[in-house]
């Protein structure tokens, strides 16, 4: 019999999390397993801040379109425009930005493969199995790994196979239609914004959005109401915009986690990044920016283990993933809980959005993954335009 094929780390999961791990330890000279099912598409809006586009060397080919203004739209249909200003946030099509990004890690040396993950197993010296099913073969393979990067998504099997409490989390679920741009584009179509819809019709507790990818757009809903229907919520949304008729390219839907859950890894050898681990962000939904982040801080704790033999090393991707951007998740979450819970709590979320200040700061925040501390008083004046929308005394 062959020997048992063993790897430093096995990377479970394609997505821009597993795919940024595999790329940096790859760089670093380890040999790196990347396992990932192929046909796979996450639902997703597409937006990459400059931040990503910056950190983790995204060329501009990659940028299907460029956003340069959002308009938000409240359930009286009153429109709020932002633009931009000195800047752009990224389009990009998610079914060739993950291949470029998992070829990425194959160039960098990471050994790709076709195949779904089974189990982790444990062999008599202490060392990990990793059983998967090749996508090619469909026969069942057994890896040898020193450690494993679990980056397979919501619901994640690594996860639920070996993190106590992941089996805990909660969810919203997703959904989009890619469809093609018309050659006669509707009144107001404007192919550099994103389009946000406040309305409870197309969310009980979300949004929809309309999102530009150059030929093509991401049109879709979410929600963690069981009940309702993404589906017919985003063929009204459709309607609503003029693009019924539009030819569909696919649909996808996934469910999203709803938080980062309260450990990341086993103690041991199994690490989490991505949804896996829970990092999409309240109330705005994004995910691929942190996805990639938290797949370089599990890229970097793997790494130290690799090293030092010490697996406390493991937690210090959550610990150093939440004090980057804890506070940002904590305040959006509470946002989310408050302004998204009727339409009326809507009407002034999006009132409130015409601030000036708030529009500053919000994009400050958003561009560059931080709260922005630089002005002050403009904390203090948004505090309490915030507290008038909350007590009712702010004009809608």
């Amino acid at each position: 019999m062959n020997p048992i094929e063993q790897f430093d780390v096995v990377v479970v999961g394609g997505g821009p999390a597993g795919s940024t791990a595999a790329n940096d330890l790859a760089r670093k000279g380890r040999r790196v397993l990347l396992l990932d099912r192929a046909g796979r598409i996450k639902p997703c809006g597409g937006a990459i801040p400059p931040r990503a586009i910056k950190d983790f060397d995204i060329p501009d080919h990659l940028l299907v379109a460029k956003a340069r203004s959002a308009r938000m739209i409240a359930p009286s249909d009153t429109k709020v425009d932002i633009p931009i200003e000195g800047g752009f946030v990224g389009m990009v099509d998610r079914e060739h930005f993950d291949e470029w990004l998992r070829e990425r890690a194959a160039q960098a040396g990471a050994v790709r493969r076709n195949g779904k993950f089974e189990r982790v197993g444990r062999d008599a010296d202490g060392m990990s199995t990793i059983t998967y099913v090749n996508g090619e073969s469909e026969q069942r393979c057994t890896v040898r790994a020193r450690s494993i990067i679990g980056a397979d998504g919501a619901r994640s099997a690594v996860a639920q196979q070996t993190v106590p409490g992941a089996e805990k989390t909660r969810y919203v679920f997703a959904y989009h239609e890619i469809v093609r741009a018309p050659a006669t584009k509707p009144a107001d179509y404007d192919g550099s914004r994103c389009d946000v819809f406040y309305q409870g019709h197309l969310s009980p507790d979300f949004y929809g959005w309309v999102f530009p990818h150059g030929d093509t757009l991401s049109i879709g809903t979410g929600s963690a109401d069981k009940g309702f229907s993404l589906r017919n919520a985003t063929s009204s949304l459709r309607t609503a915009v003029g693009l019924e008729g539009a030819e569909t390219v696919r649909r996808e839907g996934a469910p999203l986690p709803m938080k980062p859950l309260p450990r990341w890894d086993n103690g041991r050898d199994v690490v989490l990044a991505g949804d896996a681990a829970g990092v999409v962000a309240p109330a705005s939904g994004e995910g691929i920016y942190y996805a990639m982040a938290g797949g370089r801080l599990a890229a970097e704790a793997v790494e130290t283990l690799l090293v030092t033999g010490n697996a406390r090393a493991l937690a210090t991707a959550r610990k150093q993933f939440m004090k980057s951007h804890g506070k940002v998740f904590w305040v959006l979450g509470i946002m989310q809980h408050f302004w998204y819970s009727s339409d009326k709590r809507r009407e002034r979320f999006v009132a409130m959005c015409k601030d000036k200040d708030v529009q500053k700061l919000t994009f400050d925040a958003y561009m560059n993954k931080e709260l922005v501390r630089a002005k002050p008083m403009a904390h203090v004046k948004i505090f309490f335009k915030d507290m008038a929308h909350l007590l009712g005394l702010a004009k809608v």
